[in-house]
């Protein structure tokens, strides 16, 4: 039926062959499944449509729109929470040490600093190690796998949302090098997950009116506006939330849900633009400009001419050049960390602390290495600055001086943005502060995503791009009109177009953030150079992440050599078919021998002239029908009587923690010897291709339809009614070239001689 293909991370290798692929999730391996995106219409599905009335169907559209409203509220409340922790608890942090090194009382002040960041470290490694360490990273990856169709165990739940907001304020915190945009897209979609499951019977929160949502597709849905909820509430960009959510984490869009996912994202807009209100008070701590900003350093009229556009073409180049770096190396290290973090949960919890340790050292220790510059007689600002945030860091530095290259070091990382994004500062920093800042960016950020505690990659960027390109700002210097700050901004969306690969969803995201349109068509430049620079290197860095960790992600496109199989070539046996009338005691066999979650149904003579193929039915559909126990003494229909005893609702899709197993199925010898008539819980109209197909015309029903078994029919009639059934595992290139190697050689021979052709 289909292969056990191994995540490249995973440094041991089992021989055993099922239809349950493993993959790393969050900092464990897992058996993983496949979602069915597609509606499973049997009779009682069909029915319970045909008896929704008007007012059932105003409920099921309401009740979409209304959990969107719930979504972008709560995703909203933690958003602005998450950042009024990190605020304050970093906040504090940077203010102790400061007023210590007022006193120059320098070593108190490096313990203070490094407890600090080593506690909330632990702090933050241990309750996701030992919670839940699917809370482990970003979440991006696991989410963009799930809306293609992957179904990662305990992503979702209760307990990984509570360790990733939890984990994530005490990790940014620490003064780790790591975001926390990608762990709000994870929370959004956790929220959006659990809402949609309709509450839990084991604490007697249940809500009747959400069982239309116990589906997969309509999941999905909520998962995407969920997506966009989280990313708008991390950068405060709701339109380029939505738009990341389309670009980069949906495999499957409509018009719909794009009108659900932005009144999701306004709804976090409106949210967190009236908490921000409240906290321009006073009433928020040390929580003021920083975390939930827009770095409108630009919203003044800019002047550039066509003479500034080539030092900026150069600048994505060798952005584009850096972020595929910055991908290959995070790659080579997560795979280092994957080996220790197989040796147990104390070696991750060592790793971070270890990780976490460094840190601290090189960021207290670098700034001496700079030296002190005079304040400026027009600052804007007062310098030095006293407390938290400023672009003026006394450090070790005499009256009247400032440290450059401690006033970002020693702030948060959204202040770090601002100062190096703020304009009329070309003479704010040094030269070689500029370069050290950049290469400590760049590799922190490295070491940093792997360790276990909820982690974003986006700010991480963010920072390191802008870094650089203030460097080559401060390179061109007045050969350009154009600012530092300026190609500070540009440097950013170098780095996140080498990296991330995206394109329109970071075009907006970055106006969104510099609040000022006129940066429109340079920001479109770089971005698309560094990008198509970076794709001649490898993928974007998510999508590395998801090969790494052994996601079955299907591509939009299919390879060239799937033209060259037929489906007929690719699917495994052996195949398990049901008759329309089947023994308990076999559907029982089969069920505990295999793991499939397919399986063919067909009727044979005498209940039809020939063998038929009549449809498909799902394990989990099976086990209900053990549990009730729908049995009949002899191989007949199905009385009315006995259909009464099912609903709809015993068919719709379970919670992570109420699926049956088979094994919790008692049966007595009399039981196993009945029969069950499969025909009313079957799906009579599943997708079918014959064998014959090509393998990539197949490839593309699968992934647009959405499907989760593709039941391979025969050419001429006469033989089994069925062939084969195609799971994603069989379009896995690691599947196919494993059957036929000599495909590897052909592709390449293939890429070399036609490709100046094209």
């Amino acid at each position: 039926m289909s292969t056990n293909h191994q995540p490249l991370l995973y440094s041991q290798r089992s021989t055993v062959n099922s239809s349950s692929q493993v993959a790393i999730v969050g900092a464990n391996v897992s058996p993983i499944e496949s979602l069915d995106y597609e509606i499973f219409e049997n009779e009682f599905f069909k029915q319970d449509w045909r008896s929704r009335g008007k007012v059932q169907i105003f409920q099921y559209i309401l009740g979409k729109w209304l959990l969107c409203l719930i979504i972008g509220l709560i995703v909203s409340l933690i958003g602005f929470c998450n950042n009024l922790a990190v605020e304050n608890l970093a906040g504090i942090k940077f203010v102790v040490t400061s007023n210590m090194m007022l006193e120059r009382r320098f070593l108190l002040a490096f313990f203070v600093f490094f407890a600090s960041n080593l506690s909330l470290t632990l702090f933050s490694s241990i309750i996701t190690a030992l919670i839940a360490p699917t809370a482990t990273g970003s979440g991006i990856p696991e989410v963009k796998a799930y809306l293609n169709g992957v179904d990662a165990p305990g992503i979702f739940t209760l307990r990984t949302l509570f360790v990733k907001i939890i984990g994530s304020i005490t990790a940014v915190s620490s003064s780790l090098l790591i975001g926390k945009a990608g762990p709000m897209v994870h929370t959004g979609a956790c929220v959006a997950s659990l809402l949609g499951q309709g509450g839990s019977k084991r604490y007697g929160l249940t809500w009747k009116w959400l069982r239309f949502f116990k589906n997969d597709r309509d999941r999905r849905d909520l998962i995407i506006c969920g997506s966009a909820a989280g990313m708008a509430a991390a950068f405060r960009s709701p339109v380029g939330g939505v738009l990341f959510s389309l670009e980069e984490m949906a495999s499957w869009w409509r018009s719909a849900l794009m009108w659900r996912a932005f009144f999701t994202a306004a709804t976090v807009a409106i949210m967190l633009r009236a908490m921000i209100d409240v906290c321009l008070s006073g009433k928020c701590g040390l929580f003021g400009k920083g975390g939930l900003i827009m770095f409108d350093a630009y919203s003044a009229s800019i002047s550039y001419h066509i003479g500034d556009v080539p030092p900026v073409f150069v600048l994505a180049i060798i952005g584009g050049i850096l972020g595929s770096l910055y991908n290959f190396l995070l790659n080579k290290v997560l795979r280092i960390y994957n080996f220790i973090n197989t040796k147990g949960t104390i070696y991750k919890i060592v790793l971070a602390c270890l990780i976490s340790i460094i840190t601290s050292f090189l960021l207290f220790g670098l700034p001496w290495f700079t030296s002190c510059r005079p304040c400026p007689a027009d600052a804007t600002e007062p310098c030095p600055s006293i407390g938290r945030s400023g672009n003026y860091k006394k450090f070790q530095c005499p009256p009247d001086h400032y440290n450059d290259l401690a006033s970002l070091i020693f702030n948060t990382n959204d202040d770090a943005i601002r100062n190096l994004l703020s304009k009329n500062t070309n003479d704010e920093f040094e030269f070689s502060s500029m370069l050290i800042f950049f290469m400590t960016c760049f590799f922190l950020s490295i070491l940093s995503y792997g360790v276990v505690v909820p982690a974003g990659l986006f700010v991480p960027v963010i920072v390191t791009g802008a870094s650089y390109g203030r460097f080559v700002g401060m390179l061109v210097g007045k050969r350009s009109n154009l600012n530092h700050g300026l190609y500070a901004v540009l440097g950013a969306a170098s780095f996140l177009g080498g990296s991330m690969r995206s394109t329109v969803s970071l075009c907006v995201i970055i106006l969104e953030l510099t609040n000022n349109l006129l940066l429109l068509p340079l920001i479109m430049m770089v971005l698309l150079v560094s990008k198509t620079v970076a794709d001649a290197f490898n993928a974007n860095i998510y999508d590395l992440i998801m090969k790494a960790k052994g996601f079955p992600y299907l591509e939009t496109h299919a390879e060239p050599y799937m033209r060259q199989l037929t489906v007929g070539d690719v699917v495994m046996g052996p195949l398990q078919i049901f008759n329309g009338f089947e023994k308990v005691r076999n559907i029982v066999f089969v069920l505990k021998t295999t793991g499939h979650n397919g399986f063919p149904v067909t009727d044979v003579p005498p209940v039809s002239e020939a063998p038929v193929l009549f449809g498909i039915i799902l394990r989990n559909h099976l086990l209900v029908l053990l549990k009730k126990k729908a049995f009949q003494c002899t191989p007949t229909e199905i009385s009315n009587d006995a259909l009464k005893k099912f609903s709809a609702e015993d068919f719709a899709k379970k919670g992570p923690s109420k699926r049956e197993k088979i094994e919790d199925i008692q049966l007595t010898d009399e039981e196993m010897d009945m029969f069950i008539d499969l025909h009313p819980f079957t799906n009579a109209s599943p997708y079918t291709v014959v064998e014959t197909m090509s393998l990539g015309k197949a490839l593309t029903l699968f992934r647009e339809v959405g499907l989760r078994h593709l039941l391979v029919v025969p050419k001429i009639s006469g033989r089994s009614p069925v062939v084969g059934i195609l799971t994603r595992h069989d379009f896995m290139s690691e599947h196919i070239l494993g059957l036929y190697p000599l495909l590897v050689r052909s592709k390449w021979k293939r890429l070399r001689f036609q490709l100046p052709c094209v």
